[in-house]
């Protein structure tokens, strides 16, 4: 299951309370009973066919993987000296796995369930639904219709002028916050993809949009993870979030069908295939929260080590200047840099930027702290002889294999020229691997080059930090993605917090 996927699920539930407003406290009653029944499963069990436990018998002791879970999962290694150890989420038992059976069991085991562990993880209202599986598929074949050929050529030109837009509302400004410019970019070319052509036209309605998004993002808290159906603070603003969001699309798929207009965009799409209502907002809701933030924050950390290492960045723009050579002849350099790269074709994206495409499977290795966790919904298994029982969690960490020295040489150290790992199975996983394939990677990818090919040509640019912006950061010194920042791996210390010092080129926008 892909992350653009696992986005509908983390919105379908709310957006479901939303539509009846009302949360089901009873179901309060249904976890008590989950708890005795699953607490008994497990005392059936001998003690030495599960992962050894964490020390620490307290609930605080597991806080911790909430708010540091880079950290913690670290932590549980060593203080366990295991390759895989356990602990509880209140009556949820969660195995902690490493190494490479685990990874390819992970990725592999049919029993493993991808969706209601996100759903778990993410806090979403457990609301049981009979149309999962057909809204799944439905999805899935959506999916893969907005990214053929012919769609995502005609996406190419749409999202260059919303770059360029962006692009020119920095022109006057000497520095720029990656963090919040470019994920604001690659939130309007996520919604201009993956929705409609009105909601992508109306900037500040994209600018509301995002801060909704942020709103369902932070609201994901211990407690709407532990306790879903109680209706604490964090959960209702998750739900009037997602109620706002909500009743934006309903307008738009008003406003569609009232005005008669078609418009070629994916609303229009999903009109057309003649949905259902409730699959196409949960179609649009839940792949923009998906997909918005993982390519903002990709884009923002390509463009910061790009700026950081001068070379890399000569390499890329060399690489951009040659794809306008070879395949914009019927522009003029006078043009528009968005009109230029327009002309590049789609297949030349995809197979003549070798440059772009290690150095966004490099950032993907170094900065997306991302963790893959499953529901086990079939047998009792075993990974690495440790049992993983029906009803429990297992978790994989990304870091155990893209940071490991022993497959990546100085793993922390940004370099997109490094050999891929090709004797090592499922020795990169960025965009997940095996079964589990992140079915959003071509779009997402485009995406990302378009946004930082018109920055690293419309813009020179380097890095200082926030602390002190007239000392531009050298090669080397760009401060670590903070993996304990699961959203943005944002620097944990405010001084290490990085702006692009940035000039306009000659080119036009």
């Amino acid at each position: 299951m892909s992350p653009f996927l696992m986005g509908v699920h983390q919105v379908a539930d709310v957006a479901l309370v939303v539509r009846n407003f009302a949360l089901p406290l009873g179901g309060l009653l249904i976890a008590a009973v989950a708890f005795s029944s699953v607490s008994s499963r497990y005392r059936n069990y001998k003690l030495g066919s599960l992962a050894n436990a964490v020390p620490g018998l307290s609930f605080l002791s597991i806080m911790p993987f909430f708010h540091s879970r880079f950290d913690f999962l670290n932590w549980g290694f060593h203080a366990t000296g295991q390759q895989a150890y356990s602990f509880n989420l209140l009556w949820n038992k969660v195995t902690v796995v490493s190494g490479e059976s685990a990874r390819e069991a992970i990725f592999t085991f049919r029993g493993l369930n991808l969706l209601e562990a996100f759903k778990f993880v993410s806090g979403s209202l457990p609301v049981v639904r009979d149309a999962d599986h057909t809204v799944l598929a439905t999805v899935q074949k959506r999916l893969t219709a907005l990214q053929r050929n012919a769609s995502l050529s005609d996406l190419i030109p749409q999202f260059l002028e919303d770059i360029r837009q962006h692009m020119d509302r920095w022109s006057s400004r000497d520095t720029i916050d990656p963090f919040d410019e470019i994920c604001e970019l690659g939130f309007h070319t996520s919604v201009r993809a993956l929705a409609a052509k009105g909601m992508a036209d109306d900037y500040a309605l994209i600018q509301r949009l995002r801060k909704l998004y942020d709103d369902l993002d932070e609201s994901t808290t211990p407690a709407t993870v532990l306790f879903p159906l109680f209706p604490s603070p964090a959960m209702i603003k998750k739900v009037w979030a997602a109620k706002q969001v909500y009743d934006v699309i309903t307008k738009a798929i008003d406003e569609r069908e009232g005005s008669g207009i078609r418009h070629n965009d994916t609303l229009q799409m999903l009109l057309d295939a003649k949905d259902d209502r409730f699959t196409i907002i949960g179609f649009i809701m839940g792949l923009i929260i998906a997909g918005a933030r993982a390519t903002g924050v990709t884009a923002s950390w390509m463009l910061i080590y790009l700026g950081g290492n001068p070379e890399w960045r000569a390499k890329a723009v060399t690489e951009i200047e040659t794809l306008l050579r070879n395949h914009s002849s019927s522009a003029s350099e006078q043009d528009p840099l968005s009109t230029r790269l327009s002309t590049i074709p789609l297949e030349a994206w995809e197979s003549e930027a070798p440059v772009l495409d290690s150095v966004i499977r490099e950032i993907t290795r170094i900065a997306q702290p991302h963790i893959a966790m499953r529901l086990n919904e079939g047998p009792d298994v075993l990974i690495d002889n440790k049992l993983i029982p029906h009803g429990s969690y297992v978790l994989y960490p990304f870091s155990d294999v893209h940071l490991d020295p022993e497959i990546y040489s100085d793993p922390w150290t940004f370099n997109p020229g490094r050999p891929e790992p090709t004797s090592t199975p499922l020795g990169y996983v960025g965009f997940g691997g095996a079964r589990s394939v992140c079915a959003g990677q071509r779009l997402a990818k485009l995406e990302l080059k378009l946004i930082v090919s018109m920055y690293i040509l419309g813009y020179d640019h380097g890095i200082v930090k926030r602390s002190d912006t007239s000392k531009p950061v050298t090669h080397g010194a760009v401060p670590r993605p903070n993996w304990n920042e699961p959203l943005t791996c944002r620097p944990a210390d405010k001084s290490d917090d990085m702006f692009f010092a940035q000039k306009r080129t000659a080119r036009p926008f």
